[in-house]
């Protein structure tokens, strides 16, 4: 009975630590996605590092509503020792835990499938948006200033963008110089041949890679959370009366 106990207000306090990070995240999505310039103004050119590749601001708040319906559940269940919303609960991290494994295999295996989709997608906004829509343009820039990279692909992604057509160069991030850690001015397309800045698509997969054990540490331990609270929630479920 004490174990019960014991493992009832663990159940708690830990969905109630979920439910308090779905509120934060819904508030920042909501942030984002109302007040973009302002959120990467605090936090940073790196906030927007993979900005162009989704909707940061939706993701936020689809994040958070998941684990703020995710932490009530728990709570609520728990609490309340209600085996419907303990049910409930196992089964949305169930489904979580499935989605993180099918989404790990697909990045794993279907790396180069997905850039081909990204660029599909992504650099015809560039050539269409860059330099005319100014959230964008910024977004892409503090991207490019933070990752030293340029483009999706390469410079080759901003020709016939509004910023190319009227300026007749590419962006300076395509023409920068690791040597002194400047950038050229203006960027040719001769500067941009010779200084051959990666693509910001490839410069991620890089900075992933090069953190593979930290970025699997975190992983490993988010699925072994989610591992402990689907076994904690099913225990509680199976000594209900």
């Amino acid at each position: 009975m004490r174990c019960f106990s014991f493992i009832k207000t663990v159940m708690i306090l830990f969905n109630l630590l979920i439910f308090l990070c779905g509120a934060a995240l819904l508030a920042v999505g909501i942030w984002v996605s109302v007040d973009g310039p302002s959120f990467m103004k605090v936090f940073g050119p790196l906030s927007s590092s993979a900005m162009q590749f989704v909707n940061v601001g939706y993701f936020l708040i689809a994040a958070g509503a998941v684990l703020f319906a995710l932490g009530f559940l728990g709570c609520y269940g728990a609490q309340t020792e209600n085996k419907c919303a303990l049910m409930m609960f196992f089964f949305i991290l169930l489904l979580i835990f499935i989605a993180e494994i099918a989404a790990a295999v697909v990045a794993l295996v279907y790396t180069s499938m997905a850039e081909h989709f990204l660029t599909l997608l992504v650099v015809p906004a560039i050539k269409k948006d860059y330099g005319s829509q100014k959230d964008f343009t910024q977004v892409w820039n503090s991207t490019m200033e933070g990752l030293k990279c340029c483009g999706f692909n390469n410079y080759t992604d901003f020709e016939g963008s509004p910023y190319y057509t009227e300026n007749k160069v590419f962006p300076p991030y395509c023409c920068f110089d690791p040597g002194n850690g400047t950038a050229v001015e203006p960027c040719t397309r001769d500067e941009a041949q010779n200084k051959t800045v990666q693509g910001c698509f490839n410069q991620l997969l890089y900075d992933i890679r090069t953190n593979a054990v930290t970025v699997g540490g975190v992983a490993a331990g988010i699925g072994g959370l989610e591992l402990a609270a689907m076994i904690v929630s099913m225990y509680l479920y199976c000594n209900l009366k």
